[in-house]
């Protein structure tokens, strides 16, 4: 299991509800998370999953995700 950084323009609980529907099914439940308190609102992956989809499911919610 690898562990991933993005940096999203996740604003708030929304923001991040959205996302989690998104990355439900495609992600275990507890493999993720969003820090919001950070300036860069990072979205923190521990899965098995190419960085590519991870980024490709946060767009599909509306939100941008880039890889740091």
């Amino acid at each position: 299991m690898k562990t991933m950084k993005f940096k999203t323009s996740a604003k708030c609980s929304g923001c991040v509800a959205k996302i989690d529907a998104a990355l439900e099914g495609r992600l275990p439940d507890g493999s993720w998370n969003i820090d919001l308190s950070s300036p860069d609102r990072i979205l923190t992956v521990e899965a098995d999953v190419p960085e590519e989809e991870i980024v490709t499911l946060v767009k599909s919610a509306g939100f941008k995700a880039e890889r740091i």
